[in-house]
């Protein structure tokens, strides 16, 4: 008595679909059973490469962790973004994908912190290369025009503090801004000692900075809450990684609520395209 083939139903087993059929049931053979399984397995290595090329060059999901860009973006908004608008970095190759189209005035841009490189923020680009930006009283002023930025969050309009943080925009103030002016509200017989050459920046009162190439301004929009490029500097052109589409979930954080991300859903944010 020779054994089966490998693969074909056992005697039991045909007996067993015998039984079966009389009551309307089968049970497939053992091999069309676990097929599903190798079908599987065939697709779940394509389907992990789409998602990591996808990643990688074209969207990325980030969550927002602070309030620096409100009302725009609010903490536990989740967002796409668009990774090939800017041309998306090769890994391990130091060079981008070419690019849909430049960075303009008024994006909101994601970008590695050039301060901390595991970190990326997001905020909204308002210099380009070659544009000389200056604030007076929380004011913003490009090329020597007052910017209307509708956008804008003032949560304490009436202090401007200053910050050990802005001596890096003694290398790029115009000159002209550092005239021995006491009367100039960026001068002050008190600047001497932090600022050597007189200039005494403050939150709200600031520069005129000349942008360098191949680098960007950035603010947020809460412009009393946010970490920028006041404080740190420029961003270079090569750290940006791109611009938020939409708002694909979001939630209000609250401790004192259990289970925020589920019982305190966002639902009118959802969908919401981020401008």
């Amino acid at each position: 008595m020779t054994a089966p083939p490998s693969g074909s139903p056992t005697d039991a087993e045909l007996r067993a679909n015998a039984l079966r059929a009389a009551n309307g049931r089968t049970l497939a053979p053992r091999g069309v059973r676990f097929s599903w399984i190798w079908e599987w397995a065939k697709v779940f290595p394509a389907a992990v490469l789409l998602f990591l090329v996808l990643r990688t060059f074209v969207v990325e999901a980030y969550k927002i962790p602070s309030g620096s860009m409100e009302q725009t973006l609010l903490v536990g908004d989740f967002l796409l973004v668009n990774k090939l608008l800017y041309g998306a970095e090769i890994p391990f190759a130091g060079r981008h994908l070419p690019a849909i189209r430049a960075p303009k005035r008024g994006d909101v841009v994601v970008f590695v912190y050039p301060v901390d490189p595991s970190k990326n923020f997001v905020k909204r680009l308002v210099g380009l290369p070659g544009d000389t930006l200056s604030m007076r009283d929380g004011v913003l002023l490009r090329n020597g025009r007052q910017q209307d930025e509708q956008y804008v969050v003032r949560t304490q309009p009436d202090a401007d503090p200053v910050n050990e943080d802005f001596r890096w925009q003694r290398g790029h103030v115009v000159n002209t801004a550092v005239a021995a002016n006491p009367a100039d509200s960026l001068l002050g017989a008190a600047a001497v000692d932090a600022f050597p050459n007189g200039y005494r920046p403050s939150r709200n009162n600031w520069g005129p900075l000349v942008v360098p190439s191949q680098h960007f301004f950035v603010l947020g929009d809460n412009r009393d809450n946010s970490l920028d490029s006041r404080y740190w500097g420029f961003v270079p052109d090569s750290l940006l990684r791109g611009t938020p589409l939409a708002v694909y979930y979001s939630f209000s954080p609250d401790s004192a609520t259990a289970l925020p991300w589920l019982t305190r859903i966002r639902w009118g944010r959802i969908g919401s395209v981020v401008r």
